[in-house]
């Protein structure tokens, strides 16, 4: 019988953007869930934020709301991120509900009952200026491992020590700035000593079967070899559960004492059949993913509490840990708001799967892993484009062309297809034991292997000197592109869908892998991906360096800059911004994919160019071959049909007359020289190398016109070596 699977990623905690180091726990959980699902266990995936605690409820003192308001505002933030990232959670829950208080306090009283908490009073930090004893958070300092000057009270951010608030050096309370002072005040603690030995037998059991990740293994260890010590699990605040014990009230739990039980309480919030996943370890495997600063909680502290609870619970079968993912010269931080957010990856138009992509690539598994723009680029565009999606392109547009979409009748190749089935068959194991990065990479060397076996066929050659064997080769790689398409499913789920599309496969099926029959025909394929340009990346470097209270400054002076231009006169912006030149075609031929393109060679005098133009209607070629047309110099590069088209000829177009007697007439300069700018009267040129490269939608936000034959921009004359651009066809229209 398969055992159902439990799976969980680190809850979120709410007072913050995830970035894209946080987003790696709950990609990978997805990734598994996907798989699980597609291999046909009856599978749950669980998570939410985690809301209670210190952290909130600084927060929201800093920003004049209620903890509640504040985690509002914040889950629904994550929630649009998460469904972004195409993230199928079967719940995506929170931990501020009464399922959670109610099953805290149940599993509190049954450790409480079976003598396995603990009393002690305690010198604690306390604020006089705030009137309230400093829970961890509350608290910063120097860090007496590091010498960090901004450490948490629980943690330092830099080193990753835990800490105690009374470690730091120069305490200061981190809501007023003043020093704090020890007091007195009570607290219950879970006694880890005495669970040790029940705890010790659960993990030599539970890591060998559940193969637990190596640094979740290591951490464990070291923290029961450095000896466990009895562990506070009460705060003095107000923004968490009740304490329900005599002699606490006023007090909560701290929030690593509930916030793993929040898994639980987000089934129940799910499901009233929640105890049959967390209450039944004889049909249920639970896999957790997690990042490596989270791995004593949930190997420790966590299944402590179960365990000393006395119920029959669930408890961890494997854990996935991840190492760090840093950021170019230094770490993801959100305290710092360092690095590429959910809402950044969005923003940058750049679509989820591609980010999905490198997540996986990248993911730092045994060791910590860096994110940089140009490795961003490099790995796209050389692996998900240049492997995955051209051995797509080129296997599938192949059959589409030669073969009118329709299967070559032939033979597999039985050793390409034996072959794969060893590979996939791996790819499958990989999946798993949870050992995704070497499930992607293998991937993407199958894919590697079918496009080394295209290339090393040559069937553009084979299809005449040997048709058979043309046709099966190119068979058996019909057969691999599909079954890649089920095979990045977890990993790319979009772009499965649109390969699988392809088939007329509506839905990835993990059961047709390796079996090369059923189809018939194909769709003709589209591109999948687009490249990511030096430009692009260079932008988007710029755009998220530094911490975004730095974005935003620069944010906010740029639209004040915006706005003092847009205050300027049109034609001064036009003069500053728009660089036109004369350029002379020099070659003219159509575009072989497009009925209505020209492609132009043209020069400059210094420089040729390529343009592509839809003139295709209005001009016979020797109508503008010779001629010196106006070209938009300035404007970014752009693909037409496959073809770059370096900036963009000007023509006019007759407003006044109907539809069908549309004029296009072409804006010519021939007494002008190739190279020569082109000015606004009264207003001259730019010096040097001109304005700097512009898009579309800038260009067309200053709009050119012909009045009475005369090209302007805001009523004055376009002009080139001492004459004005004149019209012969248009009397009245646009330009562009």
């Amino acid at each position: 019988m398969k055992k159902k699977r439990l799976i969980t990623s680190a809850l979120p905690y709410v007072n913050n953007i995830p970035h894209l180091g946080n987003l790696i726990q709950v990609l990978s959980a997805d990734v598994f869930s996907r798989f699980c699902r597609l291999k046909g266990y009856e599978t749950l995936y669980v998570c939410g934020t985690d809301e209670y605690g210190t952290a909130t409820e600084t927060r929201a003192l800093e920003e004049g709301v209620s903890p509640k308001e504040l985690c509002d505002r914040y889950y629904k933030i994550h929630s649009e991120i998460y469904s972004w990232f195409n993230i199928a959670f079967d719940h995506f829950g929170r931990t501020s509900t009464q399922w959670q208080t109610d099953i805290v306090q149940d599993i509190f009283k049954k450790v409480d009952a079976a003598g396995y908490i603990t009393e002690q009073t305690i010198e604690q930090l306390y604020c006089e200026s705030c009137d309230r004893f400093l829970a961890d958070r509350f608290v910063r300092g120097t860090c007496p491992h590091c010498g960090y000057e901004d450490a948490r009270g629980d943690q330092c951010e830099n080193c990753g020590k835990l800490l105690d608030p009374t470690d730091l050096i120069d305490p200061r309370c981190g809501l007023c700035g003043q020093t704090p002072k020890l007091r007195s005040t009570s607290h219950l603690y879970l006694d880890l000593p005495k669970i040790r030995p029940r705890l010790e037998e659960w993990i030599d059991k539970a890591s060998v079967e559940g193969f637990w990740a190596r640094n979740a293994i290591q951490m464990t260890r070291s923290w029961i070899r450095d000896g466990l010590k009895e562990r506070c699990i009460t705060r003095d605040l107000k923004w968490g559960i009740p304490v329900p014990k005599p002699g606490y009230e006023g007090k909560v739990f701290y929030v690593w004492f509930d916030a793993p039980i929040g898994y639980i309480s987000i089934t129940a919030n799910l499901t009233d059949e929640w105890e049959t996943w967390w209450k039944n370890p004889d049909e249920v495997d639970l896999f957790q993913f997690i990042g490596k600063d989270n791995i004593p909680f949930h190997t420790v502290i966590f299944p402590s509490s179960l365990i000393a609870s006395g119920d029959n619970w669930t408890l961890l079968h494997h854990m996935s840990s991840t190492e760090y993912l840093n950021y170019e010269s230094g770490k993801f931080s959100k305290s710092k708001g360092i690095g590429v957010f959910g809402t950044d990856a969005r923003d940058t138009g750049i679509p989820a799967d591609v980010w999905r992509f490198y997540i996986f690539y990248n993911r730092p598994e045994k060791s910590d892993a860096l994110f940089t723009w140009s490795d961003f680029q490099e790995k796209v565009n050389g692996e998900l484009i240049g492997n995955l999606g051209n051995l797509v392109n080129r296997t599938l547009t192949f059959v589409s062309r030669f073969y009118d979409g329709k299967l070559p009748e032939a033979a597999i190749d039985a050793d390409m297809a034996a072959w794969i089935r060893e590979r996939e068959a791996e790819i499958t194991e990989h999946f798993e034991r949870a050992e995704l990065r070497d499930a992607f990479r293998k991937i993407f060397a199958l894919s590697s292997y079918g496009n080394k076996a295209f290339q090393e066929g040559e069937p553009w050659k084979l299809r005449k000197e040997n048709p058979e064997a043309a046709a099966t080769l190119l068979s058996t790689l019909v057969y691999l592109v599909r079954d890649l398409g089920v095979l990045v499913e977890p990993f790319i789920p979009e772009t499965s869908g649109r390969m699988l599309s392809f088939f007329g496969i509506g839905k990835a099926d993990w059961e047709i892998l390796g079996d090369f029959k059923g189809i018939s025909s194909i769709e003709k394929p589209e591109i999948l991906f687009e490249r990511l340009e030096d430009e692009r990346i260079a932008s988007l470097r710029e755009r998220f360096s530094g911490s975004q209270k730095e974005r935003e400054a620069r944010e906010k002076e740029k639209e004040m800059e915006e706005k003092a231009e847009q205050e300027k006169p049109l034609a001064e912006r036009f003069a500053e911004a728009v660089d036109i030149r004369v350029a002379k075609i020099i070659e003219i031929e159509r575009h072989p994919e497009a009925d209505k393109l020209y492609i132009e060679k043209i020069d400059l005098g210094y420089e040729q160019r390529t343009i592509v133009s839809g003139l295709v209607p209005y001009y016979k070629e020797e109508e503008l071959l010779g001629h010196n047309i106006l070209l938009v110099y300035n404007l970014k590069p752009a693909k037409l049909r496959g073809v770059k088209s370096e900036g963009m000829l000007l023509a006019a177009d007759d407003e006044t007359a109907p539809e069908e007697e549309r004029s296009i007439e072409v804006l010519f300069a021939d007494w002008a020289e190739p190279g020569s700018r082109i000015s606004l009267a009264g207003l001259g040129t730019s010096e040097g190398d001109g304005p700097k490269r512009i898009s579309a939608n800038t260009f067309f936000s200053m709009p050119i016109g012909v009045e009475e034959w005369s090209v302007k921009v805001d009523g004055k004359n376009l002009e080139v070596a001492g004459k004005a651009i004149k019209t012969n066809k248009v009397k009245k229209g646009s330009v562009g």
